[in-house]
């Protein structure tokens, strides 16, 4: 394990990986067979379970559980109290552990507060989840998605501003990358 921040009150079990610079704050549980990158931070109340796996440089607010076949890529932020599911038809009293789906959120995708993501979905680069969504269906790289279930409503950029253009050119008034879209799918060009 690489040198990292635990606070007094996380619980990190022997068996996890935490890589250098990472921060696990207030009452955070860090279990056996988690595996988490460099820089990542970890708020209050954050449960990482086994079979996960974190990138580097990922945020993760408070009272979110990271439960197994979720895989977070780099630079990802994941907003307060979102929710991961792992089991389609969960039921307390039926075993479903062999029916775990895996969930992946590609690099610098962030989800919004309080937004859920059903589990077997993946949440293409750089794609943005607003607050409250409930993510049914994969996400297309760049787009934000808002709503119950959530559906694509337009495009972000890299830096986090929505673009602006017709329906196959975009570009950001930020800081100027331009994209087009082909098949439905947003793609940088410069």
């Amino acid at each position: 394990m690489g040198k990292f921040f635990a606070h007094e009150t996380a619980c990190i079990d022997d068996g996890c990986q935490i890589g250098e610079g990472t921060k696990v704050w207030h009452f955070s549980h860090v279990m056996p067979g988690a595996i988490i990158g460099d820089r990542c931070n970890l708020g209050q109340n954050v449960v990482v379970m086994p079979g996960t796996s974190i990138g580097n440089n990922v945020k993760i607010q408070n009272n979110v559980s990271i439960y197994e076949g979720v895989v977070l890529e780099d630079d990802v932020f994941c907003g307060p109290s979102c929710v991961f599911t792992n089991v389609i038809n969960p039921r307390a009293h039926v075993s479903r552990k062999s029916q775990y789906q895996t969930t992946r959120v590609a690099k610098g995708a962030t989800i919004g507060a309080n937004a859920t993501v059903v589990c077997g979905v993946t949440l293409g680069e750089y794609s943005f989840v607003g607050a409250g969504a409930v993510v049914t269906s994969d996400v297309p790289p760049f787009a934000i998605m808002v709503g119950v279930p959530a559906r694509r409503v337009g495009w972000m950029c890299y830096c986090g501003e929505r673009l602006h253009g017709s329906s196959s050119s975009f570009g950001c008034e930020s800081c100027k990358r331009e994209y087009a879209v082909e098949s439905g799918i947003l793609a940088k060009i410069s």
